[in-house]
């Protein structure tokens, strides 16, 4: 029997994930969007209010980038800046009518591919399957706390 650490599994991960993104993005399309920019007004609609510095933790994005993106999303009418109150030079980002209706709309297309791409996988095969990757994640998040002489084998 093999051992799990001679399972190779990361090309799989990564193809599953562009494939993912790849019909997403085909489907969103009729949005305007960007993969950046729907993250982004996803992220603010579920925490109105962050300042771009947080925005750019949550996607894990250089800060610089995230404004760029936020430029784009104001100019199309997604997101506008609010003054800080606590804080006269900083900004907080908000989702507009616009964007919150859009969510709506991107979130079916993430629920009508998840059902295409689980098609014929029991719930409990996919709480499996979660419970897996999450016990990776977990794994090499943990890597991250490590010194990097700790990480080597």
């Amino acid at each position: 029997m093999a051992k799990t650490e001679d399972i190779s599994f990361g090309y799989l991960l990564n193809d599953v994930t562009l494939l993912f993104r790849k019909h997403f993005d085909r489907r969103a399309v009729k949005f305007g969007l960007t993969r950046a920019q729907w993250r982004a007004t996803k992220v603010l609609y579920h925490r109105e209010g962050l300042r771009q510095t947080e925005l750019a933790e949550y996607l894990e994005m250089e800060p610089i980038a995230v404004g760029r993106v936020i430029d784009r999303l104001q100019s199309a009418g997604f997101v506008e800046r609010r003054p800080d109150p606590k804080d006269r030079r900083a900004w907080r980002l908000y989702t507009t009518d616009q964007a919150r209706d859009v969510v709506a709309d991107m979130e079916e297309i993430a629920r009508g591919l998840r059902r295409d791409a689980t098609q014929g996988i029991s719930p409990d095969e996919m709480e499996q399957c979660l419970g897996v990757l999450t016990h990776i994640k977990d794994n090499l998040q943990r890597l991250e706390q490590q010194p990097a002489a700790e990480n080597t084998d």
